[in-house]
């Protein structure tokens, strides 16, 4: 574990082994409620709040093993701050496939990145049934707490419990079977409502066309505009981007064939093709639901593959984008085993700046960060709007495809970066930003991460100070067990626990 400037001399050494790495992807069968004692540092007293955090949990079932990791089942942690005290508590979503299949004791559901029902193809033939399984994202808004995943309703859990309450729809504003995604941003000044923040969130709905729903919601959790628009081919988009006057998406240069998957031959992920001789589609909707086709612009670069972007804000007539991006998609194959990777053949992410410019839809790129990266949080102030620090998930070295086990901080302003990094025995989740109460500064504020240490076979939820992580880690949170790489999570002032 190491915090440092950026040098520049490249790691030629792996930071990392196999073994370790895989360790972090056994599955969690417990469910915990316990204060965290184990602590190295101190909590500072003014964070209080909670952080949660949502991923798969569960990488099999009674023994069989699934086949995607993004196939497993949704499992919520809740990290409760208070009075510089911790305190953890996980659950599983309970969805109804999750509770047949505990019941059963064997797969019984497709799902949509390769795992398959067991008796091959026959058993899989035509059944056009994927498992739901909320394991994306989670988020409090409006008072109620939301476990995410992009194909499906979102599921309503309880935050104190975290009982799965059931799919939640908004007072009948979303309908039954119609998706809501996994990365809403949070607009912190929306101009249509006078200056409060609202929530803004999509579905894509893909067939011939895409059909790419828009949802506002207040900060009642009330969904106040909603609207759709189509637009050509087949759309596999993750995430997107927000200003206060548009919405962004990048449409990836794929294409879907469904004949395998409905011949029972191959799951959904495993028919998606991606063309490198492509180009990038990047799709400006304007955030009114009075827009029309003809308002809507499409531009085209060359951009690779995109899963997340960092932000996104307005100069004049130009949109500036920040995204994670690659030279390809690697496909997902029949019978391959996720955790025989080999990270040095594939290519890794790196940050790009997009620059459009809608009056003659051209579109500028620059490469911002060489070093492989993922998961990017910024100052939730900054969402749209100009801004100069983000923080992103990183590999130990500054050079080729591995893991994540390091934070990089970037200040997009004077170029410099700050790395700390939990190699060689500790593998980096998403870090979230958290503002200090009454900060001047854009950077004043807590970094919070889980990070799995294979010495120990157990997870720590670490707290760096977002000024400087040079200084190293204010607290390390030993926890009892280890958590499954999870995906995203986010921070609320909100405590659901008593001191």
């Amino acid at each position: 574990m190491q915090s440092s400037k950026i040098s520049e001399n490249s790691i030629l050494e792996p930071s990392y082994t196999r073994a370790d790495w895989q360790r972090g992807y056994e599955s969690l069968y417990e469910e915990f409620d316990y204060w965290i004692d184990d602590i190295e540092g101190e909590i500072p007293p003014e964070l209080q709040g909670t952080l949660f955090r949502n991923g798969p949990g569960l990488l099999d079932v009674n023994g069989q093993r699934i086949h995607h990791p993004f196939d497993g089942d949704g499992m919520i942690s809740r990290i409760s701050f208070v009075n510089g005290r911790a305190h953890y508590r996980n659950r599983y979503v309970q969805t109804e496939e999750y509770i047949a299949e505990q019941k059963s004791g064997k797969i019984l559901y497709r799902g949509a990145f390769g795992t398959q029902k067991p008796g091959g193809w026959l058993a899989n033939f035509l059944d056009f049934k994927i498992k739901t399984i909320a394991n994306t994202n989670v988020i409090y808004w409006g008072g109620k707490l939301l476990a995410l995943w992009e194909a499906a309703e979102p599921h309503r859990l309880d935050p104190h419990t975290l009982e799965t309450l059931g799919k939640e729809y908004f007072n009948g504003a979303l309908s039954t079977g119609e998706p809501f995604s996994a990365h809403p941003r949070i607009d912190p000044s929306c101009q249509q409502d006078n200056g409060a923040p609202c929530l803004v969130n999509f579905s894509i709905q893909p067939k011939f066309s895409t059909k790419i729903t828009i949802f506002e919601l207040n900060l009642a959790g009330e969904i106040v505009r909603k609207y759709d628009h189509s637009v050509p081919g087949f759309c596999f988009i993750h995430d997107f981007v927000i200003t206060p006057n548009y919405c962004i998406f990048f449409q990836n240069p794929v294409t879907f064939n469904p004949i395998p998957m409905v011949l029972g031959i191959r799951s959904a992920g495993e028919c998606i093709k991606f063309h490198l001789d492509r180009p990038t589609q990047i799709i400006v909707i304007p955030r009114n639901p009075k827009a029309g086709k003809q308002d809507i612009k499409i531009l085209e670069t060359q951009a690779g593959f995109i899963f997340h972007h960092v932000n996104a804000f307005e100069v004049g007539d130009e949109i500036v984008i920040d995204s994670i991006c690659y030279d390809s998609l690697p496909e997902v194959e029949p019978k391959s085993d996720f955790r025989q990777v080999n990270f040095e053949a594939n290519t890794p992410g790196k940050l790009w700046r997009f620059a459009l410019q809608l009056q003659n839809t051209t579109v500028e790129r620059k490469l911002i960060e060489s070093r492989c990266c993922e998961f990017p949080t910024i100052h939730p102030n900054n969402v749209g709007r100009q801004y100069r620090y983000l923080y992103i998930g990183a590999t130990h070295a500054e050079t080729g495809n591995a893991p994540l086990q390091a934070i990089l901080k970037i200040d997009l302003d004077s170029g410099e970066k700050q790395l700390w990094s939990a190699a060689p025995r500790g593998f980096m989740g998403e870090p979230v930003f958290v503002p200090r109460l009454g900060g001047e500064t854009e950077d004043d504020g807590w970094l919070l991460a889980l990070v799995y240490d294979a010495a120990h076979h157990r997870s720590d939820v670490v707290i760096l100070d977002a000024r400087d992580l040079n200084q190293g880690a204010i607290a390390r949170l030993h926890l009892k067990h280890h958590i499954p790489y999870g995906l995203h999570g986010s921070f609320t002032p909100e405590v659901f626990v008593s001191p």
